[in-house]
């Protein structure tokens, strides 16, 4: 069975994203992207951009991040997906969260993103310190 191309766009972000493939990650984009991130920590509020969202990016990779999807969801507008993300700092405590995203493609190209944490909580205290 051929993969809806929206799901294909999803599992190249993501694979972008493993290797801090910013170029990758910047085709995938559209120019004007929402990136909504929840929460009260530093790295809260939306990214408007680009440039916003590849700096949003370089600060998670400070926390050394990976995400690994489990299940997928997809129509012709949006992809809807749940995944594991945690962090990989020697000697700190780490992040171990579920999340969801709700991924609105346009022409092809990730057009706005909604992040849903498992656990806000959990996320704002680790960012807060992380990125104090």
């Amino acid at each position: 069975m051929e993969s809806h191309p929206n799901i294909t766009l999803i599992h190249d972000f993501f694979k972008a994203y493993s290797t801090n493939d910013t170029e990758a990650i910047g085709r995938i984009l559209a120019e004007d992207i929402k990136w909504h991130i929840p929460g009260t920590h530093p790295l809260s509020g939306t990214k408007l951009g680009v440039k916003a969202v590849l700096t949003y990016f370089q600060q998670l990779h400070k926390g050394h991040f990976r995400a690994e999807p489990i299940v997928i969801g997809v129509n012709d507008n949006f992809v809807i997906d749940c995944h594991r993300n945690w962090s990989n700092l020697e000697g700190e405590e780490n992040l171990n969260n579920m999340s969801c995203l709700l991924w609105k493609i346009e022409n092809g190209k990730i057009a706005e993103v909604h992040n849903f944490p498992e656990n806000q909580q959990i996320v704002d205290v680790f960012f807060s310190k992380l990125y104090k």
